[in-house]
């Protein structure tokens, strides 16, 4: 099995903001990820690429301005390490076929769990033949979210100081200054936590915290 980079870059192109923005801070949550750039449309994708050089692109195909197919073609012809991941709310089957067979390295609906897309992120990016296909079946997602499912444990005492602190709208440098605590550990606790939680963002750890009573709701802040 081949070797994967050491921090492993993503492009991450998305029309939807709040997706985007929530993909991107679920992603540099991990030590060996990094959203090195982001994209609204098809517009400018191969700038982009050649500007930041990410080792695989997250590609909705339903952003304007683009054509998936064109995409990824374009794309690969260009640049024929990159890995594309594709990222869907519908299960198209001819679609995945035709995609795959263009080069993508996996197929996701963004119904996926945190932990299998992490997963298929950290596959793409081996240089192998290793493709990964997660599309809804049967009112479930294929692909270990059985596995993800499993009891995670309680939320720790340190754990829900930090969820108080992201409620507040601190950021991983500001918690880890005050709870004195290094901002990898920071990265920790929330790894955990959205394993925890089953959370895809920080805003929707918060929100789930506060439904379950782990943290007290921040005073004149809503975090909805």
């Amino acid at each position: 099995m081949n070797a994967r980079p050491e921090l492993i870059r993503i492009l991450a192109a998305d029309d939807h903001t709040l997706l985007r923005t929530a993909l991107a801070e679920l992603l540099n949550a991990e030590d060996d990820l990094q959203v090195v750039a982001q994209a609204s449309s098809g517009r400018g994708l191969v700038e982009l690429v050649e500007r930041h050089q990410p080792h695989v692109v997250l590609l909705d195909v339903e952003m304007p301005d683009h054509h998936p197919r064109a995409a990824v073609r374009g794309l690969l012809e260009r640049f024929p390490s990159l890995r594309i991941i594709i990222l869907t709310m519908y299960d198209d089957q001819p679609l995945v076929h035709e995609l795959l067979q263009l080069g993508a390295r996996g197929y996701l609906h963004k119904s996926v769990s945190r932990a299998a897309l992490l997963s298929a992120v950290r596959n793409a990016a081996r240089e192998d033949d290793q493709i990964t296909i997660l599309v809804p079946r049967s009112g479930y997602t294929a692909g270990g979210d059985q596995a993800h499912d499993q009891e995670a444990g309680p939320v720790s005492p340190r754990e829900r100081e930090v969820l108080t602190c992201v409620a507040e709208a601190m950021s991983n440098r500001q918690i880890a200054a005050r709870l004195g605590i290094t901002e990898g550990t920071v990265k920790r606790h929330l790894r955990n936590i959205f394993d925890k939680l089953d959370a895809v963002s920080r805003i929707d750890a918060v929100n789930k915290a506060l439904a379950q009573k782990l943290i007290a709701a921040p005073r004149g802040r809503s975090m909805r």
